[in-house]
């Protein structure tokens, strides 16, 4: 029988969400409500008794002392123009909610069929079907992953029926340019004439057509997001009058990894060939760093967006040799302006603000929930962000040195654990690798993934507890590009057999390419030797993880899929991963306009003060620090609020990863996208000298920082876009020698552009620099608030006619001036 159960706060008590709702209505122009009252309903479809629904809602599912509940009918009673609007997830769409709820039944000893959960908001107003659905698609509902229903339940659900099996081929190998390139398009591979000719010609030589999941697993492994072709790749330098300036051959070798070759440091332990770098800590444990980018997805659904981009930093934590422990979290943000006019927002956009407010609250929720203290930080914002916001995570690991080398072996089970495989997040690496479009949110919300913190708390527990008894060769984690990326790597060099039924789902009906490239969140693949699954088997047990072999690691050379006894595809490695095409792209190297620029004389310093005061830039982020626990584990030593309120922004995090010991590592970043217009490359140095400032602020130990970039930059097919880059990733070659702080890891998330009108509108070129530097004793560490009264403050360094790209001429509009 189904049964609907409603939880709400008791009818005297005040509801806070309600209130948002209201005054976020009035902010849109909507008629401020009455009141707004929230709950939330759960929806059991069947296998319940009304005892059981009953106990249910008393002992699981409310609060006794602040909550009311009712079983079968609506909590609240409406007034005459009350208006009832509930919003539920989409079928297929993940609900981490009823996930919990189900395991906490089978700890009851009760079981149950479909389970949902909803939100219902009761506004009091007078609202017409324009405004309600207003309402609806503006603070409700993100129509991507979620439907509403206004004054009517949802209708009962039930699982989609099982897709009958039909191995799919694709024909290429008599196709001309412009059909490879629909063909792209249509299977939203992503992927352009050079590489769908090389594709053609491949199964050309073998003389077959390819299947559909070949296909997927190429585009997802040759995808910017997951090669970083562009940053590997040709490309032919050019002044702006046309004349040829040079050539770079793999920009990122040439730059940034010469720069840390040419430095040289030791205690650099792992770089650029892992999940995250790695430096020496205290001769028996290195620290690990990674930052990576959830931009496309933050941009769709925010709150999912900017979770599942946390939950992925986490993973590469894991994933790094064989299982770091991850113990703090950074955060940097670029949003659109918060109080832009809601006209002014382009078609297809969300408002930045719901943005804001999505993406703050998703990396807080999923860092808290881990019990993973979010340390170090910024925000920014600019206009030009407005469809393509960017969302920065970073995650800080220990690892034991033994633990830093791995690798699969041949007869080595593949196995997967964590999460359950389903249709989010298919298309993500592809999909964040195209740019963004009015129809966006329609045609990618697939790509969208929902995370479950809970889940990948318990993923975590058992995989160090596997790790620590050397349970397994290899791990990684199934980021983009899902099983296909993670196997893939894994069996690069040797070889890898799987059986794609094996693969636990949350629900049926997933063809066999869509289990293959889904990026379904909290889920990592093991390599692990056949004597060691029964005790493996065990741990996951005791920690509730999912364990499942879905394969074999083999000795020829190929990855070889089948499904229900039938081979789907067959590849061979050395094509999968060194098959793509190089091609050289031109960039042009647009110099710096030399036109200073300064404040006039005129100015009022006082109402300029007050002005950059109140900027969005510069305005106090308390609000969004306190929101995000960074106690949590007891090693924040210097922590991300300082002063005598625990008010002002610390300069950088100093964590001490070895509870009981005096040494401890600094966090810091740096970053300044509206230097960029100006000067790519001196943004650069400014960004790399940003961070080793804030770094020697706190007391790190200049001989110790090393340094990870990540590159956020627009459509690189524009000339000067990609001259921008180059120029950009040199100031970072150089300022790292000149530091001697070398690189140890980065990433770089291209094509952050959003289409409108026929036109599109890039980001700033935006640079971030993060740093981790080692301080030897944590009781030298200083912050930057004044201590006492009478302490001198003091200027070191010159001060230049170099206001380009600074707040005070933002504010006063100058588009001038020589960049720092």
């Amino acid at each position: 029988m189904r049964f609907r159960i409603e939880v709400g706060l008791r009818p005297e008590l005040a509801d806070p969400e309600g209130e948002a709702v209201a005054a976020r209505m009035a902010a849109i122009g909507l008629p401020r409500p009455v009141r707004v009252r929230t709950s939330r309903v759960y929806t059991f479809e069947d296998g319940l008794s009304a005892a059981e629904a009953e106990r249910l809602a008393r002992e699981l599912l409310a609060d006794r002392v602040t909550e009311v509940w009712a079983v079968g009918r609506p909590l609240y009673e409406a007034c005459p123009r009350a208006r009832s609007i509930e919003v539920a997830r989409r079928p297929g769409v993940m609900d981490p909610a009823a996930g919990s709820i189900r395991e906490a039944l089978a700890d009851m000893g009760i079981s149950a069929g479909e389970i949902h959960t909803s939100k219902r908001y009761l506004i009091e107003a007078d609202l017409d079907c324009g405004q309600i659905a207003l309402l609806g698609r503006k603070i409700l509902a993100n129509e991507s992953i979620e439907e509403m229903f206004v004054d009517r339940e949802p209708p009962p659900r039930r699982p989609p029926p099982a897709v009958p099996f039909r191995r799919v081929e694709v024909p290429v190998r008599g196709l001309d340019g412009v059909a490879l390139l629909d063909l792209s398009r249509r299977m939203q591979l992503s992927l352009n004439l050079e590489e769908m000719r090389a594709i053609r010609d491949y199964f050309r030589d073998i003389g077959r057509e390819p299947t559909d999941v070949e296909l997927e697993t190429l585009a997802q492994t040759w995808s910017e997001h997951c090669v970083h072709k562009t940053m590997k790749g040709r490309i032919l330098l050019k002044d702006p009058a046309g004349n040829r300036l040079g050539e770079v051959d793999n920009l990122l070798r040439s730059t940034i990894a010469a720069a840390t070759a040419r430095i040289g440091k030791r205690w650099c332990w792992s770089v650029f060939r892992d999940n995250a770098g790695v430096i020496e800590f205290d001769g028996e444990t290195g620290v690990t760093f990674k930052v990576e980018t959830h931009n496309h997805p933050s941009a769709i659904e925010p709150y999912g967006g900017a979770g599942t981009g946390v939950g992925g930093v986490i993973r590469d934590t894991l994933g790094v040799g064989l299982g770091a422990r991850p113990i703090a979290g950074t955060d940097v943000f670029c949003f659109g302006l918060p109080d832009m006019p809601q006209e002014s927002v382009p078609p297809g956009c969300l408002h930045p603000r719901r943005i804001l407010d999505g993406v703050v609250s998703g990396v807080r929720d999923y860092g808290n929930r881990m019990g993973i203290p979010t340390v170090n930080g910024a925000i920014l914002f600019d206009e030009a962000y407005t469809g393509n916001p960017l969302v920065f995570c970073g995650s800080i690991g220990i690892l034991p040195r033994k633990f830093l080398a791995k690798a699969a072996a041949p007869g080595d089970l593949i196995v997967a654990i964590g999460g359950r495989t389903g249709r989010d997040g298919i298309h993500g690496a592809t999909f964040s690798s195209d740019l963004l479009g009015e129809d966006s949110e329609r045609v990618s919300s697939g790509a969208v993934q929902i995370g479950n913190p809970i889940e990948e708390k318990r993923v975590l527990d058992a995989l160090l507890r596997a790790r620590d008894e050397e349970l397994y060769h290899c791990v990684t984690d199934c980021g983009a590009g899902g099983f296909s990326s993670a196997v893939g790597e894994m069996g690069a060099d040797i070889g890898a057999e799987v059986d794609l039924e094996k693969a636990p789902l949350k629900y049926e009906g997933l063809t066999y390419s869509e289990i293959w490239i889904s990026e379904a969140q909290e889920r990592m693949v093991l390599a692990v030797p056949e004597h060691k699954l029964d005790r493996l088997r065990e741990i996951c047990r005791a920690e509730g993880v999912e364990m499942t072999v879905i394969g074999r690691f083999a000795s020829h050379g190929q990855l070889v899929l089948r499904y229900r006894g039938v081979e789907v595809g067959r590849l061979e490695m050395s094509f999968l991963h060194e098959g793509l095409p190089k091609f050289a792209r031109e960039a042009v190297i647009v110099p710096p306009a030399d036109r200073p620029w300064s404040p006039p004389p005129a100015l009022d310093p006082a109402r300029a003060l007050t002005g950059l005061l109140s900027s969005w830039d510069i305005c106090s982020k308390e609000w969004v620090i306190r929101q995000y626990d960074h106690e949590v584990q007891g090693r924040t030593a210097v922590k991300p609020l300082v002063g005598a309120a625990d008010d002002g922004p610390s300069d950088a995090a100093v964590l001490t990863p070895a509870l009981g010991s005096r040494r401890g590592v600094a966090i810091a970043c740096g970053i300044c996208p509206h230097y960029s217009r100006l000067d790519p490359y001196m943004m650069a140095l400014n960004a790399v000298d940003e961070c080793i400032r804030n770094l020697v602020s706190v007391g790190a130990d200049p001989e110790r920082i090393a340094l990870l970039d990540n590159f956020a930059w627009g459509d690189p097919g524009r000339p000067e876009t990609l001259g921008a880059l180059v120029r950009a990733a040199e100031g970072c070659r150089d300022a790292a020698i000149a530091f001697g702080t070398p690189f140890i890891s980065g990433k770089d998330s291209l094509n952050n552009e959003y289409r409108v009108g026929g036109q599109s509108r890039a980001i700033p070129h935006t640079l971030l620099i993060s740093g981790i530097g080692i301080v030897h004793d944590v009781a030298s560490c200083v912050t930057m608030d004044l201590k006492r009264p009478g302490d001198l403050l003091y200027l070191v360094g010159f001060t230049r006619e170099e206001f380009g790209g600074s707040a005070l001429a933002r504010m006063l509009g100058a588009r001038d001036g020589l960049v720092p």
